[in-house]
């Protein structure tokens, strides 16, 4: 790699980065990129349980591309962990270390990059004791062993042919903290203290707890998407569809992360109905991001998580004409909301 980082990894001379909060010992900073290079500076070093979630699209005119776990926020600073792919051809994936002036020996992944020109993807990097484990559009596909100590990386940093939609990191103390980020036209909706957004368009990287009115109600074959991520040491979260003039619940859909399951009921009138929990499966894992489909039809929703048919429910509120409003809340981080 030569004697110093290439072009891709220098640091941007400013950071444009939402600050840093702290909640019960946990940590989250969530950012709107739009110039690239970026750097996102993590006040206080990294620590093992936290996890930084990247979201973002690659140009059809890709090179390469490169996230840094950097020690400072200058040119030359040390790098705990680069993170390069590369869309020269032989399309591989690098993984180094530069310290002290020079890089170490590189790791390399050639068996396929996850990566598509002109796609999105969702990246995860997920901070171990021992190691980073890198997760791509939800599956594993890399560890890194620590060469340099953690509390040691001050600043996370993208550089090279690619957009960022947006930068989260999560850490885990217990609690978890998210900041909203605001996007060109104004504050995201769902801010705190404002007017509930009104629902149609997507809203990216809203807060949570997430609160959007629906004007006008559901009707069948309306479909509501959730995107998000499961940040490690999430216990639960939940997606409810409301009725604001009564408070009823039409539909609680709430995965539990502590309890392998995901459960869905209703409550009419303040009293909770009867549970449904058999899943065929259990999409919501740590460290994992999903998408979520709720299709309203006549007599019952239909629910796709990740593209697959996850569940039913039978409407047991039949006037859905009435649901106005959306709110999501729990341990989750959210990147787009929609219906």
């Amino acid at each position: 790699m030569g004697k110093g980082p290439r072009s891709d990894a220098n640091l941007a001379p400013e950071c444009t980065c939402t600050p840093t909060s702290c909640l019960n010992g946990a940590i989250a900073a969530r950012s709107a990129l739009t110039a690239i290079p970026f750097r996102n500076p993590i006040y206080g070093g990294l620590r093992s349980g936290m996890s930084v979630y990247i979201q973002g699209m690659i140009p059809h005119h890709v090179n390469r591309f490169s996230v840094n776990f950097s020690c400072g926020q200058f040119d030359g600073t040390d790098i705990a962990f680069h993170f390069n792919p590369r869309f020269d051809g032989r399309d591989t994936v690098v993984f180094n270390t530069f310290q002290s002036g020079s890089w170490g020996p590189e790791e390399r992944k050639n068996d396929g990059i996850p990566f598509r020109k002109g796609g999105h993807f969702e990246l995860v990097f997920l901070v171990n004791p021992g190691s980073f484990q890198v997760n791509v559009n939800g599956f594993p596909f890399y560890e890194y062993r620590h060469r340099i100590p953690l509390e040691r990386v001050q600043c996370v940093h993208v550089a090279g042919d690619v957009t960022i939609q947006s930068l989260t990191v999560v850490g885990g103390g217990g609690g978890m903290a998210t900041l909203p980020s605001f996007p060109t036209g104004g504050p995201a909706p769902g801010f705190p203290n404002m007017s509930l957004p009104v629902m149609g368009g997507p809203v990216y990287n809203p807060p949570v707890p997430y609160n959007g009115m629906m004007p006008g109600g559901m009707c069948s074959k309306k479909t509501v998407v959730v995107r998000g991520f499961v940040p490690v040491g999430a216990q639960r979260f939940h997606i409810n569809f409301k009725v604001s003039s009564t408070n009823d619940i039409a539909l609680h859909f709430n995965p539990r992360m502590n309890e392998n399951t995901v459960v869905r009921n209703s409550q009419l009138r303040g009293s909770w109905g009867q549970e449904e929990r058999k899943n065929p499966f259990n999409p919501f894992l740590p460290g994992q991001y999903f998408d979520i489909s709720i299709r309203f039809g006549n007599q019952r929703y239909k629910i796709y998580v990740n593209g697959q048919n996850f569940c039913e429910y039978k409407h047991r509120f039949p006037a859905f004409h009435l649901i106005d409003s959306l709110e999501i809340a729990g341990n989750v981080v959210l990147s787009l909301v929609q219906c």
